[in-house]
């Protein structure tokens, strides 16, 4: 790693003193724990060590091959540093009923994924990122974790303070100085100076001050940042105290975890991960809740309907769910989505571009009805509806580059090809061959092939 600037080294010995500033140097210079969380809705498997604030969370004795593992793209599981993962804990304490959630600034979606497998069931989540070019990347891993309650969205801060008290869960993870990730990122130790900590905690706040506005009175906004310095983490805590009258939340956690608490000599409840005490990289974390009051009404607009019937070679593609709606908002695509949730998913569009809601179902091709690579990756794709061909690794890779299919025995029309009986996605069998319909943005695009590859199932 890089050398650290002589600046942050003394502000971190004033933050933690000189007994805890050697430790935690060079734990910052150490090599980074790797860690995954699985989608237990799409892989049943578990490591020897497990991450303890989270479930289906494991540590690893080293980094896998992710570029090469089907699994991965598969979104059988997700890659993510252990300390982010207590988002789990938190959510599975503190909420017990379905709530409307908002990830603010949810790229590239670790926490958006991670909120989509601890949020109570019946739970709707809208994961916004503000920066058009990384919103990509958040639709393809939400996409490929499969949760069908979801929307992703592209739009400022402010553009969700319009909706006055319309949410019951924020998570602001908020951009930060980036400290907590030194030891994993070279960029942020080159980017860091003092100035940049004062212009970040500035933006926190106007962050916060209009997440807090979408917030419902009684509802719970989850701040955290991957830094230490304690302008951007307990003054911004003590800040939202003062200005916007939160209310910190206690959660509970066990010794031998080794969380720390505040370092500004404050008993305001926090969460801080430093990496020569707990497994993973820094985090700050603060639950706030907004006091009880009245609740404005959030005006809900009245779903668009389109009187279209929905084809009977549609509607089987997707698992009988009294929940689930499948619909046509335009002549060329379906899509399902939780029927309770369409006038929220409604009221959002009105105030902020909507990238994808639900899951698309099929899209139409003059008479031709083609099934949607996102349904196959989510949790709504009725396994029966489509012939299935279960590959082996060379395969498997093969098609996650989007190579020409070898494979004689696909049979007419589309099927789903499947690692370690996980889908990957879909083909056309056309008698002879098969059109590999991988989607092109998602594709494995180096041709080189390491020598060494390790893979979740040798893990």
């Amino acid at each position: 790693m890089q050398q650290l600037p002589e600046e942050f080294i003394d502000s971190l010995r004033r933050l933690v003193g000189e007994d805890e500033a050697g430790p935690m140097l060079a734990a910052i210079a150490d090599e980074p724990q790797s860690s995954i969380r699985v989608n237990s809705h799409k892989l049943q498997w578990s490591g020897p060590e497990r991450v303890p604030w989270c479930d289906d969370a494991y540590y690893l004795d080293g980094r896998l091959t992710y570029t090469f593992d089907p699994l991965f793209h598969a979104g059988a599981y997700y890659v993510q540093e252990a300390s982010s993962m207590f988002l789990d804990h938190v959510v599975r304490t503190l909420l017990d009923a379905p709530v409307l959630a908002l990830d603010l600034c949810a790229a590239p979606g670790g926490k958006s994924t991670l909120l989509l497998s601890a949020l109570p069931e019946g739970s709707f989540l809208v994961a916004n990122e503000v920066v058009r070019s990384r919103v990509a990347s958040l639709a393809a891993n939400v996409t490929k974790w499969g949760n069908p309650s979801v929307a992703v969205t592209s739009g400022d801060p402010s553009c969700f303070a319009r909706m006055t008290d319309a949410f019951d869960f924020i998570l602001v993870d908020a951009p930060c100085s980036g400290e907590g990730m030194f030891r994993k990122d070279a960029g942020a130790v080159a980017e860091w100076s003092p100035s940049g900590v004062e212009l970040c905690a500035r933006r926190q706040r106007s962050i916060l001050d209009e997440a807090w506005q979408a917030l419902r009175p009684g509802g719970l906004l989850v701040y955290s940042t991957c830094t230490y310095n304690i302008k951007e983490n307990e003054e911004n805590v003590r800040w939202m105290t003062g200005h916007l009258g939160a209310e910190p939340v206690p959660v509970g956690t066990r010794a031998e975890w080794g969380i720390t608490g505040a370092l500004d000599g404050s008993s305001i409840p926090v969460y801080r991960f430093m990496p020569h005490k707990t497994r993973g990289e820094g985090l700050f974390m603060a639950v706030l809740r907004k006091p009880d009051g009245d609740v404005r009404p959030v005006a809900l607009p009245k779903c668009k309907r389109r009187s279209v019937t929905i084809p009977h070679d549609v509607a089987r593609l997707v698992k009988s769910d009294g929940r689930i709606e499948v619909e046509a908002p335009d002549s060329n695509r379906f899509v399902a989505l939780p029927g309770e949730w369409k006038p929220v998913v409604e009221m959002i569009a009105g105030n902020v571009r909507v990238v994808k809601a639900g899951v698309q179902v099929a899209s139409v091709k003059g008479r031709d009805i083609i099934p949607s690579h996102e349904l196959v990756m989510s949790g709504l794709y009725d396994n029966d509806a489509l012939p299935a061909v279960e590959l082996g690794y060379d395969d498997a890779i093969t098609y996650l580059r989007r190579g020409q299919p070898a494979w004689s025995d696909v049979a007419r029309g589309y099927c789903v090809v499947s690692y370690s009986s996980v889908p990957l996605g879909l083909v056309k069998g056309l008698g002879n061959r098969c059109n590999n319909l991988y989607p092109q943005d998602y594709r494995i695009l180096t041709t080189h092939t390491p020598e060494d590859i390790r893979l979740l199932v040798n893990a």
